[in-house]
């Protein structure tokens, strides 16, 4: 398996890759065909019998649309065809498909006649760059409203392939989308990926090779965050070589936190998890942690000793640290230190506004963890005028010279270098108060084993979703760091 096996590809390198295979003898009308084909076979293995229309746009994915139609028909479904636009007009493979289609072809303003109990999207697919016209959103408004499902071919018809919004607030919600190859943005990110339902990559006969050639040795820009590969222990390991972890505390009233992130740095293979605990907050924290030790200090002064530890390879800070100039002097000494840094929560809120205060202090083998709202405090207006979370998150890591987790559903890992990966294992129950500090001490206790940071903050995302995933409804963060260990065994063979 190679690196971009789950590359993210954009629409131009899309149908650079097409020219490409047919370059290499692959006839473009065999990848119609195929990809007809693969759609139709997707629509056979979920769906029973049932009056279907087939929604065919001008382009090469009316072409597929066609195919599907044809195959459908052959298995006995009824099937009507509607074109939008003038049929005489198709050209190349469109129009080649077009002429084995026997039966009858309708135009858009009859889309509900036969009453269809499911529609296959073969309208645009993930080139569309205009409005909708006023027909065909009208269209696409009735079919969500009736929510009758919905097959797109590559993309539902309304979404921009390359950001995963719908260009004007409109688009098909499908059931399902089958693209072909790779996958794009819009199916990763959101609202494009809710917008597309269960989503297939079906091959249809490109070359797999295809991004080796075309973009010797370069490695994707985009891609979709994998299960990482972690190496177990040394038998004859001590918890010293296993990495030494610390995470910062905050005030009595606001503790648990901290405690979380330490568990789950514990439970993520770190050796040795310390909590450096404000004097005032010893007792509290004593009280509830047995695994994970208790490093006492007095102020600034205080955690800058403690943290002249050589042995300590990783610390996580802002987690219940409380917003204050306290926090920004202790992310400060933290950043002085030799240490990997996972900065979440207040130690970015502490530097609202002063990105490039923050900036000044950071080190390559830093990480930030910012949800939405810490995003925006930090670099203001960034998410609405970049085109995408992906754009936001890679320009953000590109100016702190470090990575950022830009955090959600669909969470971004950019490095300054302008490689992302996006995650999708992330189930809609891992937005619970606390998830994100388990996440940070994830990190953290994966950085301290000395992982890389950048691949320290992919697999610890990816581990948080399949750990999620494992409890199911009404988890709490609390239940987090205890399913980490069935996942890491899992990753580890």
């Amino acid at each position: 398996m190679t690196a971009s096996d789950h590359a993210i590809v954009t629409t131009a390198q899309m149908s650079a890759i097409d020219a490409h295979a047919a370059e290499r003898g692959v006839a473009t009308l065999t990848l119609m065909e195929n990809a007809g084909h693969a759609v139709a076979d997707e629509i056979l293995k979920r769906f029973s019998r049932r009056p279907v229309a087939v929604l065919c746009g001008p382009g090469n994915n009316g072409g597929d649309g066609y195919v599907v139609a044809r195959i459908l028909r052959g298995e006995g479904w009824p099937v009507e065809l509607h074109q939008y636009g003038d049929r005489a007009a198709l050209k190349g493979d469109a129009a080649s498909v077009a002429k084995r289609w026997s039966a009858g072809v309708s135009g858009m303003d009859n889309v509900f006649a036969k009453k269809p109990e499911l529609i296959v999207d073969a309208l645009f697919g993930a080139g569309l760059a205009r409005k909708l016209d006023d027909q065909i959103a009208s269209i696409i408004a009735r079919v969500n409203e009736a929510a009758i499902p919905v097959v797109a071919i590559d993309v539902p018809s309304g979404v921009h392939g390359d950001t995963g919004k719908p260009i004007d607030g409109i688009s098909f919600r499908a059931a399902l989308t089958v693209t072909f190859f790779r996958k794009k943005l819009a199916h990763v990110i959101y609202p494009g990926r809710a917008l597309c339902g269960e989503i297939v990559v079906a091959q249809i006969g490109i070359p797999p090779d295809a991004m080796e050639r075309l973009w010797p040795g370069r490695e994707p820009a985009l891609s979709e965050n994998t299960p990482p590969r972690l190496a177990a222990p040394a038998p004859d390991a001590h918890k010293y070589q296993r990495g030494y972890a610390m995470v910062v505390s905050g005030a009595p009233a606001a503790t648990g936190a901290a405690r979380l992130a330490a568990a789950a740095a514990l439970r993520s293979g770190a050796g040795l998890v310390s909590v450096a605990s404000p004097r005032e907050s010893v007792a509290i924290n004593a009280a509830h942690l047995t695994a994970v030790m208790v490093k006492p200090f007095d102020g600034v002064s205080g955690f800058m000793r403690l943290i002249e530890d050589k042995r300590i390879n990783a610390i996580v800070i802002g987690p219940g640290l409380g917003a204050t100039p306290l926090t920004r002097e202790m992310v400060a000494a933290t950043l002085a230190s030799k240490a990997a840094a996972v900065l979440d929560a207040d130690a970015l809120t502490s530097f609202a506004g002063d990105a490039a205060g923050l900036k000044s202090m950071l080190r390559p083998d830093c990480v930030l963890t910012p949800h939405v709202g810490e995003f925006e405090r930090l670099f203001p207006g960034l998410l609405e005028s970049a085109p995408d979370r992906a754009s936001a998150a890679l320009e953000a890591a590109r100016r702190m010279g470090c990575v950022i987790v830009l955090k959600g559903a669909d969470s971004v890992i950019a490095r300054p270098d302008g490689h992302a990966r996006i995650n999708t294992n992330a189930p809609p129950w891992l937005a619970t108060a606390g998830a994100g500090d388990v996440l940070a001490g994830i990190i953290g206790g994966l950085a301290a084993q000395g992982m890389k940071v950048a691949d320290a903050a992919a697999a610890g995302v990816f581990i948080h979703g399949e750990a999620a995933k494992a409890s199911g409804w009404g988890m709490t963060a609390d239940d987090l760091p205890a399913l980490i260990p069935p996942v890491l065994r899992k990753v580890m063979g």
